[in-house]
């Protein structure tokens, strides 16, 4: 089966004051003029899983402010609900900003719990949005970043791992950083917890490499084609020579090693924040920094749809899909192929566009919601 939203409920966030979707079944089609406020509602549900959000943004940013407010002052907080349908039935979901803590909040079934990272054992989300053009040609963060949300929908615990190993490499570096000096057995106990978490967030990332390479190669090449994927680090590569305790006594090792070089530089030199995912088109051997816009957004396409096969097939509950304007960054055949695939497989998907006439194909098989001025209305766009 796969995740379904079927309620969706905004308050105070970004341009709604308040805004209620109850959700047909099937692809979802948002679609209407810029600015409008489509993107918003594929940020909020972005919040429904660990992490900032498709837009990498602080909490008081997506909180709603009026026109004559000061763009760096919060007035209120904000809120984000789903019922959320999945094998094990329905479930609420709730998060948001506590303007008294100043951090967010996360319920379940009006629980509140812990950490966000209990998200993921009831929502999986992947996305791409049109600042993802540039996934292969920037940075590795954003890489490592797409890839943990690819291990998340299979792995719940992923999410917990990087918390903890990055809370862990934040207070080392603090000690290292601080004038006073740093305990020598305290920075042996955070190199340890670092060491543990991050094979173990390397072994992770490098199963589901594996895992998509594999669905990859079943499904062939087409419109979306098939990829090599390699995940590039230290971690990986100690653990592809031997075990992963040994990988963890390398990793301590290394991190002792540079204490000294790492206090200097005020950052961690050794560890998987460090590691990157390479892709290559498989067919034509070329890296994908090196293909055209086309060719990456189409390998883009392929290793989410992929992922969403996988997980399907392995756990039961295919991801939902939030994909902002992406139609129109697709030729024909490619648009029609996506549409295709995303109906065979029953994903619900949540598209944007300001092209109506893209969405055609799904006429009849999708929710169509035309946007404007925050508001929404069910019908043809």
């Amino acid at each position: 089966m796969c995740l379904a939203v079927r309620r969706l409920t905004l308050t105070d966030f970004r341009c709604y004051a308040s805004l209620r979707i109850d959700v047909p079944p099937g692809p979802v089609v948002l679609a209407g003029p810029n600015g409008a406020g489509k993107t918003n509602i594929l940020e909020a549900l972005s919040f429904l899983i660990p992490g900032r959000g498709l837009r990498r943004a602080r909490l008081g940013e997506a909180a709603r402010r009026e026109a004559d407010e000061a763009a760096d002052t919060v007035h209120r907080p904000w809120a984000v609900a789903a019922t959320v349908a999945g094998p094990d039935g329905e479930t609420d979901l709730g998060t948001g900003l506590d303007m008294e803590a100043d951090k967010r909040v996360v319920r379940v079934d009006g629980e509140a719990q812990r950490a966000q990272a209990v998200l993921s054992q009831h929502m999986s989300l992947q996305w791409l949005t049109p600042q993802m053009d540039r996934l292969f040609l920037d940075g590795a963060s954003a890489r490592r970043r797409f890839l943990d949300r690819l291990v998340y929908g299979r792995d719940a615990a992923h999410a917990g791992r990087i918390n903890g190993y990055e809370q862990a490499m934040r207070e080392r570096l603090r000690l290292l950083t601080s004038r006073g000096g740093a305990d020598a057995g305290w920075l042996d106990a955070l190199e340890a917890t670092m060491a543990e978490k991050g094979v173990a967030i390397a072994a992770a990332r490098l199963d589901m490499a594996g895992r998509l390479a594999g669905q990859l190669e079943a499904a062939g090449d087409g419109p979306f084609p098939a990829a090599d994927l390699a995940v590039e680090g230290e971690a990986e590569a100690w653990l592809a020579e031997g075990s992963a305790l040994d990988a963890e006594d390398r990793l301590k090792q290394a991190f002792k090693d540079a204490r000294g070089r790492d206090g200097e530089i005020g950052r961690t030199a050794h560890g998987p924040h460090r590691s990157d995912l390479y892709v290559e088109y498989k067919s034509r051997g070329r890296p994908a920094a090196d293909c055209s816009t086309g060719e990456q957004k189409a390998l883009l396409i392929s290793l989410v749809l992929a992922q969403a096969r996988l997980q399907a097939a392995e756990r039961g509950r295919a991801p939902i899909l939030l994909l902002d304007e992406v139609a129109a960054h697709l030729d024909a055949d490619r648009r029609a192929a996506l549409f295709d695939e995303i109906l065979r497989l029953g994903l619900q998907a949540w598209m944007t566009g300001t092209d109506a006439d893209l969405f055609q194909p799904l006429a009849g098989r999708a929710a169509m919601f035309h946007v404007a001025d925050a508001g929404l209305a069910l019908g043809d766009p």
